[in-house]
C-alpha cells in the first residue's frame, strides 16, 4: 500500500510537477519526464490528499481536467472584444485583391500564413495566470460559458507560466484518430456514431456533463491575441511566440510571407498536405503581420480588413471505374452506384460513390472501366463527377441500367427518371424501411441503427415493424451474437420502450406512407388527432387540407386500405404503441406559423435537416436565401453572407440558444 504525505508542501510539490508534464506532453509534444506509470501513480496520490483536504486544492490541479459538475444549461459570458469571423476567398484573384486594399492603404504588408483548423472557436481568459473563463464565439457578441468543458481539454493550461492577465482565442477540434476510436466504442455499445470530427467536437463542447467532454478528448490550438498592444508586441508572429512562451499550444505550421506568390506557395503546400494531417483543416488563413497595419485597415460589422480564410476548394481526385452496382432503398428504388478503385479523398478512403440515376449515368457516359473523377466537399456522399474522356481506351462498357431488383430478381418499375422494386417482400426494402422507422426523424429508437438492423434481419430476429416491440422477447439470445452485449442490448430495449410515447406524427412518418414526411405528418397528426380518425378520412376530407393536395391524399387513402398495412397497425396498438397526437392543437397555436426562417453557419445540437424538420413540424418555412420576406435568421457558428445581408435589412437574427428556446416555448 503506498504511504502518503498528507502535507500542503507534497500537495503543491505534485501539482506543479503533473503540471510540467502535462505542457510538455500536450503542448510541447515531447516526451514526459514522468513514465505512463509514474504519471498515473502521482495524480493517483494527488487525488487522495485532495479526497482528505479539499480547501488545499487549487484552481490550477491537474485532477480539474477529468470533468466535474453537470449543468442544467450554459450562462452566457460577453466578449470584451468581439469575436469576428474572417471573411473567406476561393481563389487567387480574390486574394490579390485583399493585397491590393492593403497596399491601396499606403502599407507594405508582409503576411503570417497558418492553417484553417475545422472545430470550434473558443475565448479563454485568465487572470493572474489562472485559467478563469472558456466561451464560445456564439454570435461575436455573447458566447457560451464553457469553462468547466474547456478545463478538460489538456492542452488548455490551467496555470500559465507567468502570473499575467490575458485573454486568447483559438480552435477546440478533435483529432482523426480520437474520431475513430470513440465510433468504435460508440458501434459496441449500440449508439449512433459521430459524423465527424467538427460536429463532434461542437457537440463535445457543448455537454453539459463535463464528465463527457473530457471522454472525448479534444485538444485545441491558440492562434489569436486580441489586445497584443497591451503587451508591447508589434507583430502577429510575435504575437504567437508571447503565447507559446506563456504556456499555449500554437500550431507550429504559420509561416511569414512577403508576397503573393509565397502565400499561393504556402496555401498549395498546404493543400496537397491536408490529408497526412492528424486533423481536418478547410483551408489557409492569411493575416497581416504589422499590428499598426491593423488599426490602418480596421474592421467591418463582423470581419476584419486585415486578414481573409482561404477555403480550400471541394476535393476531386481521379480513379478507376472497376464496376456499376444497383442497390435498393427503403421506397423500392434502385439505384446505380460506382465501385472504385481505393483511393484517398480529403481524408477517407473512398471505394464506392453515388451515381444518382439512369439518367445521369447516360448524360456523363459513365462507362465501367473508365477513369473518372471523383468529388467530395466537406460532409456530401461521394459522387461521380466526370470521365476523363482522354483517359479511354475503348474497352469500356457501356452503362446499362438493371431492369430487374439486384435484391429480389422482381421486374423493376419506371417512374419519373427512377426505377422502383414493387416486391413487397424485397428483403433489402425491408430492411431500409426498418431502418427508416427507427431513425432519430421517425421513432427516434438508439442503438437500431443500419449495422444492427441488418444483423437482426439476416438472424430472423425482424422482419416488419411490430418484430422491433417483440425484440424484449428475445434478450438473452440477443447477448449471445458476436458484437452485442448486455449494456448495449439493455440501451436498445429501453429506447424501444420509449418509442410507444412518441407523438403520433412520429409513427406517421416511420410507417412509410408515399409522399408522406415528417411536416405533412404533422399536419395530418394535428388535423385527425388520432390514427383511427386519419383511417377513415376521404379523399375529399384530405385533399382540402392546406399543403397536402391530390396525390398525397390519394397516396394516404390507399396505405390505409392496405389489408397487410392495417393489420401491422392493430399489431403496434397491441404492443401500446402510441396512435394520438400529443402537441399542440394547431400549427396557427406556435410563433412559427407561417414564418419564413434562413439558416446560416453551423449548429452544435441539430443537423441543417433538423433544424429544418423543427421549424416546419411548428408550421415554420424555411429559405435558403434572405429577403425583405424574411422573419428571422438562425445564425450558428462561423454564418456566412447571409447573416451580413439579414443586418443590412434589419431582420431579427437569432443564436443557437435563442432558436432552442422558442423551441422549449411552443
Amino acid at each position: 500500500m503506498m504511504v502518503i504525505n498528507m502535507t500542503i508542501e507534497r500537495y503543491n510539490e505534485l501539482v506543479d510537477l503533473l503540471i510540467k508534464a502535462n505542457y510538455e506532453y500536450h503542448v510541447m509534444d515531447n516526451a514526459m519526464t514522468l513514465s505512463d506509470e509514474e504519471y498515473d501513480n502521482y495524480i493517483r496520490e494527488l487525488y487522495e490528499i485532495e479526497d482528505s483536504h479539499p480547501e488545499w486544492k487549487r484552481k490550477d490541479s491537474p485532477t480539474n481536467q477529468v470533468g466535474g459538475e453537470v449543468l442544467d444549461k450554459f450562462d452566457k459570458i460577453t466578449h470584451k472584444i468581439p469575436m469576428m469571423s474572417l471573411q473567406d476567398v476561393f481563389n487567387e484573384d480574390e486574394i490579390v485583391d485583399f493585397d491590393q486594399h492593403i497596399r491601396d492603404a499606403g502599407l507594405d504588408p508582409i503576411y503570417v500564413c497558418e492553417l484553417k483548423i475545422d472545430g470550434l472557436s473558443v475565448s479563454l481568459r485568465y487572470e493572474n495566470g489562472i485559467l478563469v473563463s472558456g466561451a464560445t464565439r456564439g454570435n461575436g457578441i455573447e458566447g457560451e460559458n464553457i469553462t468547466n468543458n474547456v478545463k478538460t481539454i489538456k492542452e488548455v493550461p490551467l496555470k500559465l507560466n507567468k502570473p499575467i492577465d490575458i485573454e486568447v482565442r483559438g480552435e477546440i477540434y478533435m483529432s482523426h484518430d480520437t474520431l475513430d476510436k470513440l465510433n468504435e466504442e460508440r458501434t459496441m455499445n449500440g449508439e449512433p456514431i459521430l459524423k465527424n470530427c467538427r460536429n463532434a467536437a461542437a457537440g463535445s463542447i457543448k455537454q453539459l456533463d463535463s464528465k463527457v467532454a473530457a471522454h472525448r478528448n479534444l485538444e485545441v490550438w491558440i492562434y489569436h491575441l486580441p489586445n497584443p498592444e497591451d503587451y508591447g508586441i508589434k507583430t502577429h508572429h510575435e504575437a504567437l511566440k508571447f503565447m507559446s512562451d506563456l504556456g499555449f499550444r500554437v500550431n507550429p505550421n504559420n509561416k511569414i510571407v512577403k508576397n503573393i506568390d509565397e502565400v499561393m506557395a504556402y496555401i498549395e503546400e498546404k493543400k496537397n498536405a491536408r490529408e497526412s494531417l492528424p486533423y481536418d483543416i478547410d483551408g489557409v488563413v492569411i493575416k497581416l503581420d504589422d499590428l499598426q497595419g491593423h488599426e490602418v485597415m480596421g474592421n467591418t460589422i463582423r470581419f476584419p480588413k486585415w486578414a481573409v480564410a482561404y477555403k480550400f476548394p471541394a476535393k476531386i481526385v481521379q480513379t478507376k471505374l472497376k464496376d456499376i452496382i444497383f442497390t435498393v432503398g427503403r421506397t423500392g428504388q434502385v439505384t446505380p452506384n460506382a465501385v472504385l478503385e481505393p483511393v484517398m479523398v480529403m481524408g477517407s478512403l473512398i471505394s464506392r460513390a453515388t451515381l444518382h440515376n439512369e439518367e445521369y449515368c447516360l448524360t456523363k457516359d459513365i462507362r465501367v472501366g473508365d477513369t473518372v473523377r471523383i468529388i467530395k466537399a466537406g460532409d456530401v456522399i461521394p459522387r461521380v463527377d466526370s470521365v476523363v474522356m482522354e483517359a479511354r481506351t475503348g474497352l469500356e462498357e457501356p452503362f446499362k441500367m438493371t431492369d430487374v431488383c439486384p435484391i429480389c430478381g422482381s421486374k423493376l418499375v419506371k417512374k419519373d427518371a427512377s426505377y422502383y422494386c414493387k416486391n413487397d417482400d424485397c428483403s433489402k426494402k425491408e430492411m431500409e424501411k426498418l431502418i427508416h422507422f427507427a431513425s432519430r426523424e421517425a421513432m427516434y429508437i438508439e442503438g437500431l441503427g443500419e449495422g444492427v438492423v441488418e444483423d437482426f434481419y439476416n438472424l430472423g430476429y425482424l422482419k416488419t415493424y411490430v418484430d422491433i416491440y417483440r425484440l424484449s422477447d428475445y434478450i438473452e439470445e440477443l447477448k449471445l451474437i458476436e458484437g452485442y452485449g448486455h449494456k448495449s442490448i439493455s440501451k436498445l430495449m429501453e429506447s424501444i420502450e420509449n418509442s410507444k410515447h412518441n407523438s403520433l406524427e412520429r409513427l406517421l412518418f416511420g410507417i412509410n406512407i408515399r409522399y408522406v414526411g415528417f411536416k405533412t405528418a404533422k399536419i395530418l397528426a394535428i388535423r385527425f388527432k388520432s390514427i383511427d380518425n386519419l383511417m377513415q378520412a376521404s379523399f375529399e376530407e384530405l385533399n382540402s387540407i392546406r399543403d397536402v393536395g391530390d396525390v398525397i391524399a390519394q397516396s394516404v387513402v390507399d396505405y390505409f386500405h392496405d389489408e397487410s398495412n392495417l393489420s401491422i397497425i392493430n399489431e403496434l396498438k397491441s404492443f401500446e404503441v402510441n396512435m394520438t397526437y400529443l402537441g399542440n392543437d394547431a400549427l396557427s397555436d406556435t410563433y412559427f406559423s407561417n414564418k419564413t426562417f434562413v439558416l446560416t453557419g453551423g449548429l452544435s445540437d441539430f443537423t441543417r435537416d433538423e433544424a429544418k424538420d423543427r421549424i416546419e413540424e411548428l408550421g415554420g418555412n424555411v429559405s435558403g436565401s434572405v429577403s425583405k420576406k424574411t422573419n428571422v435568421v438562425i445564425a450558428g457558428e462561423d454564418p456566412g453572407s447571409k447573416y451580413d445581408k439579414a443586418v443590412e435589412l434589419g431582420i431579427e437574427i437569432w443564436d443557437e440558444d435563442k432558436f432552442k428556446e422558442m423551441l422549449d416555448k411552443q
